[in-house]
């Protein structure tokens, strides 16, 4: 079987969604002996806060999405080849835009859940790659309150999806 996906450019913003759209890409990665890049985009400074609820000081901003990708990338297991790539403008033109760039076969992204009318009022990330890219976009759900509630199991670096874990 020949692999489908090569490079897979995961946007990554530190929301839930974000952080499932990564557990996936990751489990992805493996299956198709793919590299992944992780992708921030800070967006143009307009006073509103971080993304995925962080807090921070403006002179910090920069300090702090570097953080958010930073533990992102910590996060990939071993067998997993990660490259991070932290950069300002506007998130879905720069989304799509490094994912050209980047010759990426597939776009994977978290959707932040607002509904349609919010959604509708506010436009979407997510919505906006989806329509603009030359490329697959994946995009996955945050995980419901009744998921988040429930312990998340520990990401096992150890073995590929499929292989028995051992005691």
């Amino acid at each position: 079987m020949t692999s489908v996906y090569h490079k897979i450019l995961v946007a990554f913003d530190g929301s839930p969604g974000a952080k499932r759209a990564l557990e996936h890409a990751v489990t992805l990665a493996r299956d198709q002996c793919a590299r992944l890049t992780l992708l921030t985009v800070i967006p143009p400074r307009t006073g509103i806060g971080i993304a995925g609820g962080a807090t921070c000081a403006s002179e910090t901003v920069v300090g702090c999405y570097s953080e958010i990708l930073h533990d992102a990338a910590a996060s990939a297991p071993d067998d997993v080849g990660v490259t991070t790539l932290l950069v300002e403008g506007p998130p879905a033109h720069t989304i799509v835009e490094r994912a050209t760039a980047g010759r990426h076969d597939l776009i994977v992204m978290g959707s932040r859940g607002r509904g349609r009318f919010a959604g509708a009022l506010l436009g979407s990330v997510s919505n906006r790659v989806l329509h603009s890219s030359p490329v697959p976009v994946l995009v996955l759900q945050a995980p419901r309150e009744e998921e988040a509630s429930e312990p998340a199991p520990a990401l096992d670096r150890s073995r590929r999806p499929g292989e028995a874990a051992t005691a």
